[in-house]
């Protein structure tokens, strides 16, 4: 590190180290001519507990979390949902579930016939395989080798193995692989998990980089605005403390800040809609309808029990299993969304609504507050929302949060397919092995009735934590970004993170925004994109 970045000028400034900034940081100072920096808000990732997959919660609502909400849900008894997102080295990755999941590749395909090229299944399955270094192995889906570990959960617990059995016993498939050949089924997710430790991509990406003279990080500092020379990006300005600094690009600035961070941080820099922006006192450097809209996440919801059981992760955390850990076992080194899977709520469907969650813990309001006995908790989301939100500007001031709508079950739809993925949590919760498990119902709906278990979703429903697609790619008018990430009616400018999503995947958005960067970063370097020769020798 320089003794002060401000006195150079660098090739790429790169704005967020979460998980797609990590990534870029990593992939363009490959080029040891290519001098980059990347600027977090947050600090470095050395607090011992972001390594302890199992304690994420923990880490809620401390300085490693932005700690967002949503304004008044319209559709959700006006509440205000908690949207934690990870601030620090490595982004949400650091604070997350480390569930690996892609989604589903009629999620890319959907993208593809949208318009946009070279983001089909085809283009982006070399990038998930590149990044990717399974514990299983390489094949035809799968990457060794890679950065990014993956692994089986190391230890497996009875309550979620009683799930997984009673999903058979109610007819539900089993699937061993949910990045396979087919999504649906039940069984045990797959981690972003080494040697029982949580492995993000700072770990993964920025750590080994980190040594490299071309490589600045610079942690602490909050990206106030892009600076422009008319319409083209030349630097960031930030803030340390009370200390205003600035950081030039010779080439690009790259906006890596999420779903919630990256169109506002566009906002105030001048790109969106300039009538809105007038009214802040904000000057327009590009009129661009669509940044903050088309906000997606996957609403999340859930049934909970109390339980007699001690094998629940009700005070796990202890001297025992923290030497279990240490050893790279015990119940530490696995999250407690282990087991679940994916489910058609309507056997017309060609690909499954509904993703599972087998928790062995009470969760209560959305897990901020401890739970004050053992409970086991049945979760599920909306796989493929149809209802969007949005992001808008409140203030002038850069450090004010921004207003958040998700606009949870604004389509009916989707309140139609909770409803649907609820029942059937409350019928898994009847079955054996599962049923000997569960003791009262803590969170449950009052009848089995439509208009009851709305009524609960409507109290209960929190974010999945998978916002994407406010800053979208594509072709059409509200594309804030063209094919290649680029910001539109501007030059030297991209966004590269879930916000360019064209709409949410059926699943996790983890292992889909690292493999997004790992493309960007051939784009940027003016590579040929690795999906190019697949998707041309297919339609040979």
């Amino acid at each position: 590190m320089s003794a002060d970045p401000r006195d150079a000028t660098y090739d790429y400034v790169i704005v967020g180290a979460g998980s797609a900034g990590c990534v870029l940081a990593s992939r363009l100072s490959e080029d040891p001519d290519a001098r980059v920096l990347l600027l977090e808000a947050g600090g470095p990732d050395s607090d011992e507990m972001l390594q302890i997959p199992a304690v994420f919660a923990t880490l809620l609502r401390t300085d490693h979390d932005w700690d967002h909400s949503t304004g008044p849900e319209p559709e959700c008894d006006n509440r205000r949902v908690y949207l934690p997102r990870g601030k620090g080295l490595g982004g949400t990755s650091s604070t997350n579930a480390t569930i690996y999941i892609r989604g589903h590749r009629r999620d890319y395909d959907e993208w593809r016939e949208l318009g946009c090229e070279g983001w089909g299944w085809d283009d982006l399955l070399p990038y998930f395989k590149r990044a990717e270094d399974n514990e299983r192995g390489a094949s035809a889906l799968h990457g060794a080798g890679g950065p990014l570990a993956v692994s089986d959960v190391r230890h497996r617990n009875a309550i979620q193995q009683a799930f997984i059995e009673a999903a058979a016993v109610h007819g539900l498939p089993a699937n061993d692989d949910f990045n396979g050949p087919d999504q649906e089924g039940i069984g045990w997710y797959q981690t972003t998990t080494r040697d029982g430790l949580r492995a993000s991509t700072a770990a993964a990406y920025l750590h080994p980089a980190a040594s490299r003279p071309n490589l600045t990080v610079e942690t602490r500092v909050h990206a106030l605005n892009i600076i422009f020379k008319g319409t083209r990006a030349v630097g960031v300005a930030g803030l340390r403390l009370d200390e205003r600094l600035e950081f030039r690009a010779e080439r690009e600035v790259i906006v890596c800040a999420g779903a919630y961070g990256s169109p506002q941080l566009l906002m105030q820099s001048g790109i969106g809609r300039p009538d809105e922006l007038a009214q802040l006192g904000i000057w327009s450097v590009s009129d661009l309808p669509g940044v903050g809209c088309n906000l997606q996440d996957h609403p999340f919801a859930e049934i909970v029990f109390l339980t007699d059981r001690d094998d629940t992760m009700f005070g796990a955390f202890n001297e025992t299993n923290l030497e279990l850990l240490e050893q790279g076992q015990g119940p530490l080194t696995a999250p407690g969304l282990q087991a679940g899977g994916f489910v058609r709520t309507d056997d017309g469907l060609e690909t499954p609504d509904v993703q599972l969650y087998c928790i062995p813990a009470l969760l209560r309001d959305e897990a901020l507050v401890p739970a004050h006995a053992p409970g086991v908790t049945l979760a599920q989301c909306v796989t493929k929302p149809a209802s969007t939100g949005y992001v808008a500007l409140v203030s002038p001031d850069p450090t004010a949060k921004p207003l958040i709508v998700h606009n949870y079950y604004a389509e009916p739809a989707d309140l139609r397919t909770q409803i649907a993925g609820t029942r059937l949590c409350m019928e898994l919760a009847r079955t054996q092995p599962l049923a000997g498990c569960l003791g009262e119902p803590y969170q449950y709906p009052a009848s089995d009735s439509d208009a009851d278990i709305a009524a609960m979703l409507r109290r209960h429903t929190g974010s999945g934590l998978h916002a994407t697609s406010s800053c979208k790619l594509g072709v059409d008018e509200l594309a804030v970004v063209d094919l290649e990430l680029r910001v539109r009616g501007t030059d030297g400018l991209r966004v590269v993170d879930a916000s360019v999503m064209p709409s949410v995947p059926r699943g996790n958005t983890n292992a889909p925004t690292i493999a997004i960067a790992e493309r960007a970063a051939d784009l940027i370097r003016g590579r040929t994109p690795l999906g190019d020769e697949t998707a041309r020798a297919r339609v040979a």
